[in-house]
């Protein structure tokens, strides 16, 4: 099985199901603590050319770092660079979790989703 990156928060109920789902069907797993280090300007935009997802997919709508800098209102009027660069420079308003094997990336967690990406990965 595939070792795949893992960009999570250990607290996250979310990112430890999806950690529990990919080493159920017996991927390893690099955990990656995204508030410690999130990914990088650079990574960021690798990680959603590979996605492709918009921008806007990465960023936790429901966080409250997200709703305090009134996000909602802003991100429209940002070029896509902006929004990478506010994403690289606070984990918390990353989407958790990211998970890739250097090609494919998935955001969040849908176990249909991960059913089509990591089942047979």
């Amino acid at each position: 099985m595939t070792n795949l990156k893992v960009y999570q928060y250990s607290k996250c109920g979310t990112c430890r199901k999806a950690v529990k789902w990919l080493e159920a069907k017996g991927h390893e797993t690099e955990l990656i603590p995204i508030f410690d280090t999130p990914p990088s300007q650079d990574e960021l935009t690798k990680l959603i050319q590979q996605s492709g997802l918009e921008v806007k997919k990465f960023f936790n709508t429901s966080g409250e770092v997200y709703k305090e800098q009134q996000l909602k209102d802003k991100l429209p009027g940002m070029s896509e660079e902006e929004q990478i660069s506010l994403l690289a420079s606070n984990g918390r308003l990353i989407k958790r979790p990211i998970v890739t094997d250097g090609e494919r990336v998935t955001v969040g967690f849908k176990e249909e989703t991960f059913e089509q990406e990591w089942n047979n990965a």
